[in-house]
């Protein structure tokens, strides 16, 4: 009998680590809509460094955590590094192409097989590299990395029934891929939208106006600026998925078996001549 491939265990301690990460998160992106009129939430672009600064020891704590729960060994780190590398190679193959971005298919499937702690550490560390890589180092990169962190746990997330394999794994894949494609962009707007200015008054953001009528305005500027843009990400995660997907489910799930994460090691004393 096969034995199943695993995803990486996520402990309490993990757990932990990682509602702080989302807290923070939440915080980092939000509170602009929740700031008074005089507060000058322009200075929102100034907050990356801050969030860097507090994003990175957490990022390191979800992985010490995940480490210390037994759940991510020496061999999870080095496949981590591996599709990291990966994820960031793929991602200047469609940068500035209509949204057509080949690394989120990767990042669901990588989340799919090995879990959501793994997942989001995956996705952020991929975004960091990809930046590097791309020189797109700015105020946006620690968003987008915990934008992505979130994208690839999600998958992680997901139900899995025993008997869920095939296509019907790769139709819930694509389906969550496409919204999450469009969730992804969605968060990102957010971080942008509230000090951006030169825009109409229809889709600007106004400090202080209630909540619901800046988010009317933002529901606005996502359309008029990038729905297109978020389509064409979904839709090549979706293509992506449906046509190479369950090689690289195969290929993930080959390698996690053989890599056997949090097998014990085992010491036999050598028999006497």
């Amino acid at each position: 009998m096969t034995r199943q491939a695993r995803p990486v265990r996520l402990g309490a301690r993990a757990v932990v680590a990682l509602v702080l990460v989302g807290a923070v998160g939440v915080a980092a992106f939000g509170w602009p809509l929740l700031a008074g009129a005089g507060s000058g939430v322009t200075a929102h672009a100034a907050d990356a460094p801050w969030l860097f600064a507090v994003l990175l020891p957490l990022l390191v704590a979800v992985v010490v955590a995940t480490i210390a729960d037994g759940g991510l060994d020496a061999k999870a780190v080095a496949m981590l590094g591996v599709l990291a590398a990966v994820g960031a190679a793929l991602r200047p193959l469609g940068a500035g192409t209509a949204g057509l971005e080949p690394m989120f298919f990767l990042m669901v499937l990588s989340g799919r097989v090995l879990g959501p702690g793994f997942g989001f550490v995956l996705g952020a560390v991929t975004m960091f590299a990809s930046a590097l890589l791309t020189g797109g180092v700015g105020p946006w990169m620690p968003f987008q990395m915990l934008a992505m962190g979130w994208f690839t746990m999600g998958a992680g997330l997901l139900p899995r029934p025993d008997g869920l394999r095939g296509r019907a794994e790769l139709l819930m894949l694509a389906g969550y891929g496409c919204l999450a494609a469009f969730a992804y962009g969605t968060v990102m707007n957010l971080q942008g939208w509230t000090y951006i200015g030169g825009l109409s008054s229809g889709i600007s953001f106004h400090p202080g106006d209630p909540l619901h009528e800046n988010l009317t305005r933002f529901l606005a500027y996502c359309a008029a600026t990038s729905l297109g843009w978020d389509l064409g990400r979904a839709v090549m995660t979706v293509v992506l998925t449906l046509t190479v997907g369950g090689t690289v489910l195969r290929a993930l799930r080959r390698a996690t078996r053989r890599a056997n994460f949090e097998a014990q090691v085992t010491f036999e004393a050598s028999e006497r001549p």
